[in-house]
Order: structure tokens, then sequence, then C-alpha cells
């Protein structure tokens, strides 16, 4: 083993430190820079939607199965969209078999709420007759090797497998069977807006914001800061999770950055329609 392997297994922290107060990083990126990020839609065959992304060396799949269910009383004109994430031992060491990890529930709720309340696409397109019929569509995403920022990762494939869905035009019978109409052509769903995910953290002494944090340097800081925008640049939700105290200046950078990445990604969203 390396004598540098040697040191940033003993003192992982002062490792990075030096890295930083040469302006780089371990990896070879500048503070600011995101890793490679490469979308691949339609990945899996027995989905009704599905995508791949890979963001350096976290990769994602996502795929959406659509199913009929009974609308809720209080809402009979919507259906449901159902996010799930799955972090397992497959993917890192970090994980355990078993229940879903507290992570992989707190990011399927943060993808969940953003859904809500984010105007992405009416629940309302999902409904089939009210009060009798609608879609409810399970996006199961998954993990496949964890190399941090997986929230970035998993909404990007979320979006990209919507982007890509195809409901059967459908109606309810006077049996209440749904009956799919295999002449006429798949319905897309009406998306609104894209969302793009921009994660930073912040690590202390120096005090210097890591656009894009992979796996070594989550663990090493306390604070992250999420900033989602859609692709007209619209800012949508700001998640900060950690105690410590972010200045007005260093928002700042985190939003200016947040438009650039959203922007790449943007253009790269392009090239998969």
């Amino acid at each position: 083993m390396a004598s540098y392997e040697v040191f940033s297994r003993i003192q992982p922290h002062e490792y990075l430190r030096r890295f930083l107060d040469q302006n780089i990083r371990p990896d070879g990126r500048t503070p600011t820079r995101f890793r490679k990020t490469l979308i691949t839609t339609n990945t899996i065959a027995t989905a009704d939607a599905s995508a791949m992304v890979r963001l350096g060396g976290t990769t994602i799949v996502c795929g959406i199965k659509a199913e009929v269910c009974e609308p809720h009383v209080e809402r009979p004109d919507e259906g449901y969209l159902v996010p799930n994430v799955e972090l397992s031992p497959m993917c890192s060491p970090r994980f355990r078999p078993g229940p879903p990890s507290e992570k992989a529930q707190v990011i399927s709720e943060f993808i969940h709420q953003l859904f809500q309340k984010s105007d992405i696409f009416p629940l309302s397109a999902l409904c089939i007759e009210p009060g009798k019929a609608a879609w409810v569509l399970y996006a199961d995403i998954v993990c496949l090797n964890y190399d941090g920022n997986i929230l970035d990762a998993s909404l990007l494939a979320l979006m990209s497998a919507l982007q890509k869905l195809r409901l059967p035009r459908t109606t309810v019978s006077e049996s209440m069977v749904v009956e799919a109409d295999a002449s006429s052509e798949r319905v897309a769903l009406p998306l609104s807006r894209f969302l793009v995910a921009s994660t930073f953290c912040v690590f202390q002494q120096p005090t210097v914001i890591l656009s894009d944090p992979n796996n070594a340097e989550e663990l090493l800081t306390k604070e992250t800061l999420t900033v989602v925008m859609d692709t007209q640049g619209r800012l949508c939700h700001v998640h900060k999770n950690g105690g410590i105290s972010i200045t007005v200046d260093t928002l700042k950078q985190c939003f200016e950055r947040a438009l650039e990445r959203t922007n790449q990604v943007a253009d790269l969203v392009a090239t998969q329609q």
C-alpha cells in the first residue's frame, strides 16, 4: 500500500484539507466541478419506463411500473406516484441487509414531497375515471454502485424515466373492468417542468464548498445543501442538512453553481429526446 493511501486512511480529514489548500480535490476536480454525468433511457425492458444515471462512480437505475388502483376518497380524480429508493449492501458496505436504511427513507420522502409541492405534473393526469379507477406509478430507484450524492442521481433518473413514460388510453366498462385501447397511441405525461438537484457539502477548516460530493467527502463533512431548480432556471426547493450555519455569501455561491449545473443537465436531457 502506498504511503498516501495509508495517510488518507489514518488522517482522512487532514488528507483532504491538504488537497483543498491547493484548490484541488483528491479525485482531480476543483471544488466547483461536478462529476461527469451520463443518462441512458429505456434500460429495463420489463418496466413501463426506465432510466439509468451515472454520476461519477454513483450508478442509479429507475424503473416505473404503472398499475390500476382505486383513487382516494378525498381525491377521486387523482392517481399516485410512489417513489422508493433502495440502498442495498450490493452498492456499498455502508448499508446493511434488512429494512430500508434511514438514508433511503429520507431520500424517498424528500422526492415524494418534492413532487407533491412542485407542480411537476398534475396527479389528475393519472385519473382514468373519477372515483372508480386511476393509475399508480411505482418508481423503484435502485442504487447499483454508491459513491456519494445519491439524491441528485436519484431525482435525475426518476425525471428521465417519467419523461419517457407512455400510458395507454383506458376506459372503465359498465362491469367496472378497466379496458385499454390497444389501437390508439399511448399518452405521455404532461410534465410542466424538469427538476434538477444540485448538492453541495461544506468542508470546515478551511471553509470550502464542494460541489457534488463523493462518498469520502460526504463522510468528512457535516453540512450539506441541496438546491433544486427546473431547467428554466426557476428555484424550486432548498434543503439544508446539518447544524452549522451557512452565510448569505455561501448560499449565493451555491445558487450560482446550481444554475450552471442545471443548464448543463438541461443540455444533456435534450439529447435524450
